[in-house]
């Protein structure tokens, strides 16, 4: 059946969703812009060249300088728009913002995503424990895989040894106010999509034709709509969904963890995915890469599962 939209309708959407995505800005931006400005000074009077000393060993191994572990661990700690907001006050080439990026899409915000993991039926420390594993694992393949990108991402346009104090935080708050629109548009467009698929019931509608490709992913059939639901509004946004559906007995707790371990790897694509494009990395990249360690943690649980299944 076709879905008609009203005009009047979709206005009263896009005002609705102007006062949430408002105060969603500026609660990202009350993390970001006081993280961004000490690391910005922070590069600027050496002490992230002083740290970067003692990680360049591992890092170098994953095709990364040692500082960049900071917009990881930050990432890792807090958001990815924290995360991209270190990555864009410091000096990298696009090859090495495409590795963290996908390293902090794998692992974001861990305390707060594993506590919800939690809620819904998974173990929290293993989500953790495999969240940080798959991002170094990713980290290695894209070593390996991704050509040269020697183009630059950082938006800063003098180095900290050429640069006077003055431009380097001239640069900064260029940058940072760039970034603040980039956000601001980018989660006014997701609370639209999500008030406008709500409205119309959109998310039920496109389950159906999901259910075959839950059985390539390796996941119940039935599982269509948490699968949608996690990788449309993300793991915090879509526990909500899980808890109701396991309330209203339409899931059970294993099938919820059964889902949990491939949206982990891989969720939120539409809200992720245009955070680092936007930015400048290659969405195709950060899609294939997600989607292929999401494939490979469902499918090696399932097999190794049903080996010690034949072992017993």
């Amino acid at each position: 059946m076709a879905i008609m939209f009203n005009s009047k309708t979709v206005k009263s959407l896009f005002i609705d969703s102007l006062k949430p995505t408002i105060k969603t800005t500026l609660w990202l931006l009350k993390i970001m812009i006081p993280i961004s400005f000490a690391v910005c000074l922070a590069q600027y009077y050496g002490v992230i060249a002083w740290c970067a000393q003692w990680l360049n060993p591992l890092f170098c191994h994953i095709g990364l300088p040692g500082a960049s572990s900071i917009a990881f661990l930050t990432g890792a700690t807090a958001t990815t728009y924290a995360a991209l907001a270190v990555m864009m006050s410091m000096e990298l080439t696009l090859r090495q913002a495409t590795i963290i990026a996908i390293m902090v899409l794998i692992c974001h915000a861990l305390p707060l995503e594993c506590t919800v993991n939690k809620k819904v039926g998974s173990k929290p420390f293993r989500m953790g424990f495999l969240r940080i594993c798959g991002a170094l694992l990713a980290a290695l393949y894209l070593n390996l895989v991704l050509p040269s990108l020697s183009e630059p991402f950082s938006v800063l346009p003098l180095s900290a040894t050429e640069a006077t104090l003055v431009e380097v935080l001239k640069g900064w708050l260029w940058s940072s106010v760039k970034l603040s629109a980039m956000i601001f548009a980018i989660i006014y467009a997701l609370m639209f999509i999500q008030r406008l698929m709500e409205r119309y019931g959109l998310m039920e509608k496109l389950t159906t034709p999901l259910e075959p490709v839950m059985l390539f992913f390796g996941l119940p059939r039935n599982a269509a709509y948490l699968w949608l639901v996690g990788n449309v509004l993300g793991i915090s946004y879509g526990s909500a969904v899980m808890l109701q559906l396991e309330d209203e007995g339409k899931i059970t707790r294993q099938e919820a963890d059964e889902v949990n371990y491939h949206l982990i790897m891989n969720h939120s694509m539409l809200e992720d995915t245009l955070v680092f494009a936007t930015a400048g990395v290659s969405a195709l990249w950060i899609l294939s890469t997600r989607l292929l360690f999401a494939l490979a943690l469902v499918w090696s649980r399932k097999l190794l599962k049903g080996l010690f299944k034949t072992i017993k």
